[in-house]
């Protein structure tokens, strides 16, 4: 059985690395609910919450989780919504670590 995505850490990234292909983002894609693959280059997700604060809550949260991994997501916090986007800017696509850090954000929600 695969290591569990939540189970690994990101790794630093440089240029000249390659992106995944359309055939290597399915298998990893199934690890992760409610996510999205956009164009082969981003992952998305929208998290919705009954209010600001919980949105905001869960910001602060991604972003320690984000820090810890050194994979840092672009995060929209908007009233009783946080819209996230993961790409690996430095190969002009996706990576194993986007889908690490998704796993690992859906981790971070609220119980309940």
């Amino acid at each position: 059985m695969a290591e569990a995505l939540t189970s690994k850490h990101c790794v630093p990234c440089e240029g000249g690395m390659p992106s995944l292909t359309a055939a290597e983002i399915p298998p990893l894609l199934s690890q992760v609910t409610g996510w999205a693959v956009d164009g082969d280059m981003k992952l998305t997700k929208t998290y919705e919450f009954p209010d600001f604060a919980q949105a905001l809550a869960f910001v602060n949260r991604a972003g320690a989780v984000a820090e810890d991994e050194g994979h840092h997501p672009d995060l929209f916090l908007t009233w009783g919504k946080v819209g996230v986007e993961l790409t690996t800017h430095a190969v002009g696509g996706l990576t194993e670590n986007d889908f690490i850090l998704a796993a690992k954000l859906d981790e971070v929600l609220p119980a309940g």
